[in-house]
């Protein structure tokens, strides 16, 4: 199985764990918002947009902008949580993700940043809450 076929493969099994098993996500802690609200048919997806560093970055955005990825991306209908730079990597976007529109979230990358970035994609969790009650938890507090 090539790349995409394992990223679809691995989506396709996180939207069921994520549609399929309400049992097994994690409880929201009292008084956080949720940036992933269980139930409402979105999941989090976060890209990493990996910079060709053999390019220099006028030449990748000369490109990005002949291929319309400012125009395309991300695609209506999805929210963008989060975007950063991270130094060395390229940029980090994570997303809000409708599951209808995934499709529509692949192809504007395929269309309009391959060449420009190298992408890798990850669904995602926000897990700090939990992370600050644990810590709490450990603390003895």
């Amino acid at each position: 199985m090539h790349d995409t076929g394992k990223w679809i493969a691995g989506v396709g099994l996180a939207l069921a764990l994520i549609a399929g098993a309400p049992a097994l996500a994690q409880s929201k802690v009292a008084g956080t918002p949720s940036p992933a609200p269980l139930g409402d048919g979105t999941f989090l997806l976060t890209i990493f947009l990996k910079h060709d560093q053999s390019r220099p970055l006028g030449k990748i955005n000369e490109q990005l902008k002949e291929q319309g990825f400012f125009q395309a991306f991300p695609p209506p209908g999805v929210e963008v949580v989060s975007w950063y730079v991270m130094m060395g990597i390229g940029q980090v976007v994570t997303l809000r993700v409708p599951a209808e529109r995934l499709r529509d979230v692949n192809r504007s990358i395929e269309n309009t940043a391959w060449g420009g970035y190298r992408t890798e994609f990850y669904p995602t969790y926000d897990f700090k809450a939990i992370a600050d009650q644990m810590r709490a938890q450990m603390a003895g507090k």
